[in-house]
């Protein structure tokens, strides 16, 4: 890489890397920055690379250029390279991939960005194949990832796949709420049957098992998934997701109506006491008459 200086760039001539996969929010994080700027000014200046028209791409350091604006500061410190967009993507990567928190959605683009500059540059990939592991002949693209980042070249290749799935998936696993291995069996299903998901887990207020994914994609391969087979499946109990009887004695439960939720049921047995003391009470306040 050739051209390397750092000069005093104004912030309105750095426009974003297109499909930045990282983002950049204005949180108590980025509050701490902001001051810290203020206060010690950039210790780190930004990587930018020069495009047409006199304007620049920014490689590294989208929070820091966000903090400058936040803090009302115009020119940032800028290094410039300059990169082909194979190898500024590899910058771009690599510099954040030792950051505190990345969601899996970032490393998903990410690594799926990377390999396919890699590719591009004629390194071996295997961008999404055997995403559950298994070895394989030579090096993989995947294994020098995971060099970088810390994860194995299975866990890279299963981010990757996580690139398929739709907007709304994808956000419950950055939240938590969809475990790994769930969310790459869902996303070999076709966009459509995603949707029809999505709509049956918010309908029965319950997220799918691994197992439950795995016979969703088996029926997708036997051309049988629908949407009915879809809520079928959703309609399952598992057992993880049974809300424990507040009672110890099965014969109390057995009393009570299925119909009145697990955690109406004290209510319901109170309720019922106090109808039958009252019972009592009038029946012998009759036989005193």
């Amino acid at each position: 890489m050739k051209g390397e200086k750092v000069v005093e760039i104004p912030i309105s001539q750095i426009r974003d890397f297109p499909d930045h996969p990282y983002q950049v929010n204005d949180d108590e994080s980025m509050m701490d920055l902001v001051e810290s700027i203020k206060t010690r000014g950039l210790i780190q200046p930004v990587l930018i690379r020069p495009v047409e028209d006199g304007m620049y791409e920014m490689v590294s350091g989208h929070r820091r250029r966000r903090a400058f604006e936040l803090a009302g500061i115009d020119i940032i410190p800028a290094q410039i390279l300059e990169l082909t967009r194979d190898e500024a993507i590899l910058a771009m990567v690599d510099s954040n991939l030792q950051r505190e928190r990345i969601l899996p959605s970032e490393k998903a683009k990410a690594y799926k960005m990377r390999l396919e500059a890699m590719n591009r540059q004629g390194q071996r990939t295997d961008l999404t194949s055997n995403p559950v592991g298994g070895k394989l002949k030579g090096r993989e693209s995947a294994d020098i990832i995971g060099e970088l980042s810390g994860d194995s070249q299975t866990q890279v290749r299963r981010y990757i796949r996580l690139t398929n799935l739709i907007p709304e998936l994808m956000n419950m696993v950055d939240e938590g709420k969809v475990a790994m291995r769930p969310a790459v069996e869902i996303s070999f299903l076709p966009k459509e049957s995603q949707e029809q998901l999505f709509q049956a887990m918010e309908y029965a207020d319950a997220t799918p098992s691994h197992y439950q994914t795995i016979r969703m994609r088996k029926y997708q391969q036997e051309g049988k998934l629908t949407q009915e087979v879809i809520e079928t499946i959703m309609d399952e109990e598992k057992p993880n997701q049974k809300e424990k009887s507040p009672f110890r004695d099965s014969r109390i439960e057995s009393l009570i109506p299925k119909s009145v939720p697990k955690e109406k049921q004290c209510d319901y047995v109170l309720k019922a006491l106090e109808f039958y003391n009252r019972y009592r009470q009038r029946a012998r306040e009759s036989r005193e008459r």
